[in-house]
């Protein structure tokens, strides 16, 4: 019986190991990486199709660059799983993603491999500038910075500054762009088409083999080697009048393309990078699920699939299973064409997420009036305020995290103005196992702060329709509708639509002992837990306020007159949010109860499953249900 060879991946407990071995074993390192990633992710989800593809120059930017002291800087940060178990987190990385285990997203608190924490989009080359200019104010003159951007962040504006920021600044930073042509789904707009064409012209493919032919052939990088690779520049520029090259006007020498999937290859071309001065461009070519031929050909399904059969590629289960209430997302999907086909002026934008948000279904049925902008936030926002102002009804749907990165839009650009853009905040709320960087928890807060915005939260199916609605009626000015990832409470949801009156709560329970004002899906916990107490001889009233601004004074006068203890709930941050609102209200109107808030304590959340996190916030069921106890024996 043949033996099996040995697994170097598991004599690979940090770089100076992998740097050990011989550019011959790196392929070998590459293909038991891929499959240590593979057989984790199939039975603990993350994400995986884009790690996958990395895999390859993962490896030799370690093995090339002397790492932690080069620092290497991941965007998108779920392209990091293979440099996290590169980096001394193998034996842990069965934690990750998990409740007090390792993150899903590169943390500097957890290792001093993981330079800069990123969990959202297009911050790398702005950070990886910053540290290259610190690095040149100490004097460090030999440490190498790399920022790796992918997976759609290079659609990102934020990306664009940094690199327009970086030729000016002349510093000694290396971008990869790994060029997969996926975000979540398949990237859209000029700078992916751009791209696709860079990657197929014949006269930079014949151009970029000419410059590693010649690099190799160099002995050393003296005057001699300057003088080639600036002839080379030269014929480039040269180029330049037949066929732009985006970067290069930028001001940044540009290198490629290469095949991102020849590891050794890679390391050749990264240690010739090393020695060349100033700001430039790696474009590598990677296929997203590289190795996992399911994951290869349904790149948008396993951007995140979930468990699967790794022999098979076979999804496991599915959150929503056959009569169980939907997702949200998939609510907010199909009622929006059930909207657009009643009313013509409505129109769906999304940054980059038609899948994770639904808007998929309405791009199918209604692509000419479905939008996806690329990872733009900013872009999404005002784009829609252009489409308002001149008559039609812009449906935006972005998440919760995300959309605080186009916070100055709404204000200036949307609510300052006054314009009907619904926003459609999606995964609102403790979303569990992307964890700080991705719990939308702030949009409460930092909507109701804004004038002529309407804020409102479903607490089931039935209610998000009925916003979605109420917010394309006329005049209804900035609307705001948030609910969380995942499902709700109720199968049959598919009702007729109803107006709600903005600021217009509803009672769901009556009580004279206590009152408990929910918000969203927080109601569902708070009406389980008015049955417990009931069974413990209390009285508890319930009201689901479905609006924090406006609020329903109406009924916020009632309760105060008659309560003299209140309890709120929240999935979102407690300073600022729906609690604080209703104390505002109650010291305005110069009532006295005691009022105690539950929802997102201030500080962030860690990574866990929903109901962990939820539990460990104190605004579960048995949160609420424990807290009214405290409240009532006072």
């Amino acid at each position: 019986m043949d033996e099996q060879p040995e697994r170097l991946l598991d004599h690979i407990n940090d770089p100076s190991d992998l740097r050990k071995l011989t550019v011959d074993q790196l392929p070998q390192v590459c293909e038991e990486l891929r499959q240590f990633i593979i057989d984790e992710v199939s039975h603990n989800p993350g994400h995986f199709g884009a790690s996958l593809g990395v895999v390859d120059l993962t490896v030799a930017l370690h093995y090339t660059y002397q790492t932690p002291y080069d620092l290497l800087v991941w965007d998108v940060g779920h392209q990091a799983y293979g440099h996290k178990i590169l980096t001394g987190r193998r034996d842990v990385f069965h934690t990750n993603r998990k409740y007090k285990g390792i993150s899903g997203f590169p943390k500097p608190s957890e290792s001093e491999y993981d330079t800069f924490g990123v969990g959202h989009s297009s911050t790398s080359i702005s950070a990886a500038l910053g540290m290259s200019v610190a690095a040149r104010l100490k004097g460090e003159t030999d440490r190498k910075i790399v920022a790796v951007i992918g997976d759609g962040a290079m659609t990102g504006g934020m990306a664009f500054e940094g690199l327009n920021n970086a030729a000016v600044n002349k510093s000694d930073l290396l971008v990869i762009l790994n060029d997969n042509n996926m975000a979540i789904d398949p990237n859209v707009g000029g700078m992916s088409n751009y791209l696709l064409n860079i990657s197929k012209s014949k006269t930079y493919n014949k151009l970029k083999n000419e410059v590693w032919e010649g690099l190799g052939k160099l002995n050393g990088f003296g005057p001699k080697a300057r003088r080639w690779v600036q002839k080379t520049e030269n014929a480039l520029k040269s180029m330049l009048l037949k066929q732009s090259n985006l970067f290069e006007g930028m001001g940044l020498r540009y290198f490629g393309p290469v095949d991102g999937h020849n590891v050794k290859y890679l390391t050749e071309v990264l240690e010739s990078l090393r020695q060349i001065p100033g700001p430039k461009l790696l474009h590598v070519i990677t296929k997203k699920g590289k190795g996992f031929k399911q994951a290869e050909i349904n790149q948008t399904q396993f951007h995140a699939p979930g468990p699967f059969n790794k022999e098979t590629g076979e999804l496991l289960e599915c959150e929503c299973a056959v009569n169980k209430p939907p997702k949200f997302q998939n609510v907010f999907g199909q009622t929006i064409i059930e909207l657009a086909e009643q009313n013509e002026k409505i129109v769906a934008i999304t940054p980059a997420m038609p899948s994770g948000c639904s808007l998929n279904l309405m791009m199918e049925k209604m692509p000419h009036r479905t939008f996806d902008v690329g990872i733009a936030e900013q872009h999404a926002v005002t784009f829609s305020a252009g489409l308002a102002k001149q008559g039609m009804l812009p449906f935006c749907n972005i998440y919760s995290t995300f959309m605080q990165r186009a916070y100055d839009q709404i204000i200036h650009d949307v609510a300052l103005q006054n314009l009907n853009v619904v926003f459609c905040l999606d995964r609102g709320g403790i979303v569990g196992a992307d964890g700080p960087t991705h719990h939308g928890v702030f949009d409460l807060a930092y909507m109701r702060s804004i004038p002529n915005m309407t804020v409102a939260a479903p607490m089931d199916e039935v209610e998000l329709r009925n916003m979605m609605y109420t917010a394309q009626l006329e005049n209804m000015g900035p609307f705001s509708i948030r609910y969380p990832r995942g499902c709700g409470c109720i199968v049959n949801w598919q009702q007729p639509m109803e107006k709600i009156e903005p600021g217009k709560g509803r009672q769901l329970s009556e009580g004279d002992d206590m009152a408990i004002l929910s918000i969203g899906t927080t109601g569902i916990y708070a009406s389980r837990a008015v049955k417990m107490l009931a069974k413990d001889g209390f009285s508890v009233a319930h009201f689901d306020l479905r609006f924090v601004k406006p609020l329903d004074e109406e009924m916020l006068h009632t309760i105060f007159r008659k309560y003299q203890k209140v309890l709120t709930v929240e999935d979102g941050v407690i300073l600022g949010g729906f609690g604080s609102a209703i104390i505002e209200f109650m010291i305005h109107n110069g009532y006295c109860s005691k009022v105690v808030t539950l929802g997102v304590p201030d500080r962030f959340i860690e990574q866990g499953k929903v109901e962990e996190l939820h539990r460990e916030c104190g605004y579960d069921q048995q949160g609420i249900y424990h807290s009214s106890l405290e409240l009532l024996q006072k």
